[in-house]
């Protein structure tokens, strides 16, 4: 597919049988988009361009909306250490200045402040990027406006920050095409997807559909934005900053030709972000469909992480897909998402804690829940040892009180049993998988 090239709409056989795409009103905000614009972007608009949009991101009511999605999120402040709070105590006035500076064309944003968070399950860090919070509601503010235009045309194969789709979809997409018989997996990595996008040619897609040269300027802008890094600060030549409000749009933005292309040739693919597979029935089809990634991804300035993408046959091997391991028709939770886990935990029951055991266990109770939402679909034996293992975090914190060093032993589990930490309301993540299990939604 040529750069910049308007992908062919995705043939009907790569939907999912009974689904109906979702219309594309439904993803526009009211109070962005007219009922005259909803009508445009269902019914298509002449050329398949849009013109004079900036109109639509600069009008107080746009900038509100934004602000509001913002101000749910919380966040760190950025550079100016304005925080979400002091804002929005003067959000008529800041508003007002913001929607001028659009208007006028003399808006410019920030730096964005890096910010580094581990990664599970390794020494290294995760860059992110913290925009201020008066960049954040421009950011929303855009991609309010430009979302649904993009969203009409997305693949319904990817599923990754795009409204009313998530990680679950994704996943169960995944089981269908295992049970169907696909079993032969590209199992693909990009390598710093989100650091390496090029913006000319990521920026020749937005043309593709935006022909408002404001826009135009307002999305390069974003993408040139510098990095403070400590007392350093620097402008990227490519890519996305991770954490930056309008980095999911722009990103499916550059993948969405390879999601016509393979749905073009026949190929079941599933992205969430930039984590996809591309799902086989036979080892032939498998390698005909990855070096047909190989090809685009080359052509695209992207690269296949060359230790991480390979054929898997999913009935003796196993690959991953987001948080989950998929082994012989089982589901784990992949070991960076037990890392990051088993992390968690322990922050929240460190020995020298001077909290109350009711407000660890309801602490704990938060995570556990929450995680297990996710990962509820994972085999059994997953939960009963977690269980385990937390119950012998608690049991070495009391221990620590008692005066007594170390991790927790033998007699530690006849002084506090596993019905002492259930009597004080400790979630089971055991229990709840087997309670689950029995309800008629599985």
């Amino acid at each position: 597919m040529d750069e910049g090239q308007t992908p062919e709409a995705v043939p009907a056989r790569a939907r999912r049988a009974g689904q109906a795409e979702a219309p594309a009103r439904s993803y526009a905000d009211p109070r962005v988009w007219t009922e005259r614009m909803s009508t445009a972007l269902e019914e298509g608009v002449k050329g398949g361009k849009w013109y004079s949009l900036m109109d639509k991101v600069h009008p107080e009511a746009t900038l509100r909306a934004a602000f509001a999605r913002v101000e749910a999120n919380d966040g760190a402040s950025g550079v100016d250490h304005v925080s979400v709070g002091m804002f929005g105590a003067g959000l008529d006035a800041n508003l007002e200045r913001l929607g001028e500076a659009l208007r006028t064309g003399t808006y410019r944003p920030q730096a964005i402040r890096r910010h580094y968070i581990p990664k599970p399950g390794s020494q290294e860090q995760r860059p992110l990027g913290i925009p201020t919070v008066r960049d954040r509601v421009v950011q929303t503010a855009l991609r309010l406006v430009l979302e649904p235009i993009f969203e009409r045309d997305f693949a319904p194969h990817s599923h990754g920050f795009r409204p009313g789709r998530g990680c679950k979809d994704a996943l169960r997409r995944v089981d269908e095409l295992l049970k169907d018989g696909h079993a032969h997996v590209v199992d693909a990595d990009l390598k710093s997807y989100f650091d390496t996008i090029p913006h000319e040619r990521l920026l020749t897609l937005v043309g593709s559909k935006v022909s408002d040269g404001k826009i135009m300027e307002l999305v390069g802008r974003f993408l040139k934005q510098g990095i403070l890094d400590g007392l350093r600060t620097w402008t990227p030549e490519g890519g996305t900053p991770q954490g930056a409000v309008i980095s999911p749009l722009p990103s499916n933005i550059y993948l969405d030709p390879l999601d016509h292309l393979m749905a073009g040739a026949g190929f079941e693919m599933v992205r969430y972000a930039d984590d996809f597979v591309v799902m086989c029935r036979d080892e032939a089809q498998a390698a005909r469909a990855l070096a047909m990634v190989r090809q685009w991804t080359a052509e695209a300035g992207l690269t296949l992480h060359p230790a991480k993408t390979r054929l898997v046959d999913a009935r003796s091997g196993s690959f991953e897909f987001p948080g989950y391991r998929f082994e012989a028709g089982r589901r784990w939770p992949r070991a960076k998402s037990l890392a990051k886990f088993r992390d968690g935990v322990r922050d929240k029951t460190r020995r020298t804690s001077g909290q109350s055991l009711g407000t660890i266990i309801a602490a704990l109770n938060s995570s556990l829940r929450g995680w297990f939402g996710y990962f509820r679909h994972s085999h059994r034996a997953t939960f009963g040892d977690l269980d385990g293992w937390i119950r012998g975090r608690l049991r070495s914190l009391l221990r620590r009180r008692r005066g007594a060093k170390g991790i927790a032993r033998g007699e530690d589990n006849h002084r506090w049993p596993n019905a002492f930490f259930a009597g004080h309301g400790l979630f089971s993540l055991k229990d709840a998988h087997a309670l689950a299990c029995r309800s008629p939604r599985g």
